[in-house]
């Protein structure tokens, strides 16, 4: 009896968290900075000539396994495709035909994601789980252009709920992240961090210092323990300040050092969902007042019904970004050096890790081989993030044998030396250099065929 109480009364406080009325504000204000922030990131892309570069000026695209169909957008698309994400972001900043324009921003940068693995980052990842989990959220219900054009009716509370996915989302990137963390290499040996930091020696003030081993190990230690409980101290009222603090400089530090993008913005701007309800309700009235948009003095009373199609899928999101992460545990062997349940598992910056790799093509008719040169199929970043990923080694091999079939090698057969050092350590034999790679096809299976590490 004591158990069934105990059991409903747990039920019954996470009803109450879930369903409690709070101000609408943190996800008004959350939807502006994403959408600015994706602004920020496709203009961004746009000027830099990375367009181009990955969907234009390519030859081999890889695929994540399940999503070989997604191919390269025709070349007149390529452009008007990232306009189009310009306008989405735009829409999603203003509110306007937001449900629309989040649903084409997220369509849009997902499929591009997935048209070449070897471009893939855990911020990319990150953007494109916000962006599905905007299409379902109200964050147009106040303070937007379809308040204002009637498309919608204005609310100013919202149930819990439509606040917690983003909260969760959050904590999903920074708990795996820190609890991928907890291993030898990054704790006791401060790796990579012992090769990277050495690098930034010549940084003003804090570059003497760097050359030091106590500082990667020190910073190696910190970053486990930021990442691992950052939220917990984001959700307190009393540790917030402290903690947002600490948010600014760790992404702040990290963009400086290592040069990734656009993500300590996002991070930066994203964490801002924890403040309180009264934060969040200054900012949209100075915002207001900004635009002179005139403040309703009365409370809005329209009740927000959570529909049974959209509870599903969140709940159906929660429990697949919770679970996910943990498909590593079901390979053996290092997963640094195989790599099997790396992606999509919030593994961020967490080893130092090159190949080379020499591909040979054979035909099993005149046993003439020759040596491929990847240059002639793939740019140097495409090359680099292949020669040390099983599944990308796999792909261009089938592609080699295609193409030389194609070419008049009859029914050739491609093997390849290739060496791969992780944190550091000597580069070693990925797997026998003479294995026909073509006999193998990309799963989900064990690739038991790389050499241990």
């Amino acid at each position: 009896m004591n158990v069934d109480f105990s059991y409903h009364k747990i039920i019954s406080k996470i009803n109450e968290g879930v369903f409690r009325s709070q101000s609408i504000t943190p996800l008004v204000t959350f939807r502006i900075l994403f959408g600015i922030c994706t602004l920020i990131s496709t203009s961004r892309f746009l000027y830099l000539g990375w367009v181009d570069l990955h969907f234009i000026d390519t030859k081999v695209t890889f695929k994540i396994y399940g999503f070989e169909w997604v191919q390269l957008p025709p070349e007149g698309w390529v452009y008007p495709m990232h306009y189009l994400m310009i306008l989405a972001s735009l829409g999603i900043i203003f509110g306007y035909f937001y449900r629309f324009s989040a649903a084409i921003f997220f369509l849009i940068f997902t499929y591009l994601e997935f048209v070449d693995v070897t471009y893939y980052l855990n911020h990319y990842y990150f953007v494109s789980c916000i962006a599905f989990l905007m299409i379902f959220l109200p964050a147009h219900r106040y303070f937007s252009l379809d308040v204002v054009q009637g498309r919608v009716t204005v609310i100013e509370s919202v149930p819990a709920w439509a606040i917690l996915p983003i909260k969760l989302q959050l904590f999903f990137v920074y708990f795996y992240a820190g609890m991928a963390k907890i291993n030898h290499n990054w704790l006791f040996e401060a790796l990579p961090l012992r090769i990277w930091l050495k690098s930034n020696d010549y940084w003003p003030l804090i570059g003497p210092f760097l050359k030091y081993d106590w500082a990667a190990f020190m910073a190696s230690w910190l970053g486990m323990l930021y990442d691992i409980s950052i939220v917990l101290w984001l959700s307190l009222k009393k540790t917030r300040p402290i903690a947002y603090a600490a948010v600014v400089v760790f992404h702040v530090m990290t963009g400086i050092f290592f040069q990734i993008g656009v993500f300590p913005l996002v991070m930066i701007t994203s964490t801002l969902i924890f403040f309180s309800d009264q934060w969040h309700e200054r900012v949209i009235f100075k915002l207001k007042d900004m635009f002179q948009v005139k403040r309703k003095t009365e409370e809005v009373k329209t009740q927000l019904i959570m529909k049974p199609a959209i509870k599903y899928t969140l709940l159906v999101f929660v429990v697949f970004q919770t679970l996910f992460p943990l498909r590593f545990l079901a390979y053996p062997g290092n997963l640094f050096w195989t790599e099997q349940g790396y992606r999509f598992s919030w593994r961020v910056m967490l080893m130092e890790k090159a190949g080379t790799a020499t591909f040979y093509v054979q035909d099993r008719v005149t046993m003439r081989e020759g040596i491929v040169d990847n240059s002639d199929f793939l740019n140097p970043h495409q090359e680099k993030q292949m020669s040390m990923q099983p599944d990308l080694i796999l792909q261009y091999a089938h592609f080699l044998k295609d193409h030389y079939a194609r070419s008049g090698v009859f029914d050739p057969k491609v093997r390849a030396e290739v060496y791969v050092t992780l944190n550091g350590r000597p580069s070693r034999l990925y797997f026998d250099p003479g294995m026909d790679l073509t006999q193998w096809k990309d799963s989900w299976k064990h690739k038991f065929w790389i050499y241990n590490d």
